[in-house]
């Protein structure tokens, strides 16, 4: 295979993983890594280091349409943004520590039990739950845009997705991901926002902390230029579609794409963490 063909495969199939990335929530990285070390045999520290300039790409791109759209709560992805970066700074402190095996394994269980859970359907509120207290003190309640017209809701348990946040940050300073899977399902599930708020404040939130890994790669010279560049400009694209389509997609049907996502990333991270105790 020559330079020019993998650099377009590597292009194609981040394309298909920034759409879907943008459509979830996800980031793109979770399908980046193992598209790259799986598919095309490339180093796992290299293919982290792509795939962190590909969430930062994703964010960037998808954040900006939702921004514009009305789909982004700033308020409340500024605040969890707290969390997420004083757990980065664990986990990358507990990933010096911690078996990378281990992480790997369990972080795959907590996946599948998350993918169980997204995938039931959950009917979208009209905005008479109960709001949080500290929510409102924050103005944390909003609107977003539906076929019929603005739809207002309310924010629960803010500290409770706070907390859950904190896990996510731990995640993305061990794992090297955005892990947008639990910001969803902390927005989602926890805090009970709507579908389609959370998968884009969860766009807006993962370049964040992406780009403080990102440093740390390009100091280490882990970002390859020549990777790097496909991939994030086919997950900047694949962004840029996704979000043109999330006003017209099927709440449904977005949560049963993201169940199946985040169910093969467990898989994977399994294998890899078996695999991992294999070479040790």
């Amino acid at each position: 295979m020559n330079v020019l063909i993998f650099t377009m495969l590597v292009w194609l199939g981040s394309l298909a993983a920034g759409f879907l990335g943008s459509l979830t929530g996800l980031g793109g990285g979770v399908v980046i890594i193992p598209l790259l070390t799986l598919v095309f045999g490339v180093d796992i520290r290299y293919a982290i280091g792509a795939s962190l300039v590909s969430v930062i790409a994703t964010s960037s791109g998808a954040a900006a349409a939702y921004v514009k759209e009305g789909f982004s709560n700033i308020r409340i992805g500024m605040f969890l943004e707290i969390a997420t970066v004083v757990g980065a700074l664990a986990g990358a402190f507990l990933a010096l520590r911690l078996s990378t095996p281990v992480i790997a394994v369990i972080f795959g269980l907590v996946l599948i039990h998350a993918a169980y859970v997204s995938s039931r359907p959950r009917l979208e509120t009209s905005g008479v739950e109960k709001p949080d207290k500290l929510a409102t003190v924050l103005k944390m309640h909003g609107t977003y845009p539906t076929s019929r017209g603005l739809k207002a809701y309310n924010v629960s348990s803010v500290p409770f997705g706070f907390a859950l946040m904190f896990i996510a940050g731990i995640l993305s300073g061990l794992l090297g991901i955005g892990s947008g899977a639990v910001k969803v399902l902390a927005m989602d599930q926890a805090m009970r926002l709507p579908f389609k708020v959370s998968t884009a404040t969860s766009n807006f939130m993962i370049g964040v902390t992406a780009a403080a890994s990102a440093g740390i790669y390009l100091h280490k010279g882990y970002i390859d230029p020549g990777l790097t560049m496909p991939v994030m400009l086919g997950v900047l694209l694949g962004a840029s579609l996704g979000a043109r389509h999330l006003f017209e997609a099927e709440t449904q049907k977005l949560r049963v794409v993201f169940s199946v996502v985040i169910f093969l990333l467990a898989l994977q991270m399994i294998y890899s963490g078996f695999m991992g105790w294999r070479i040790q």
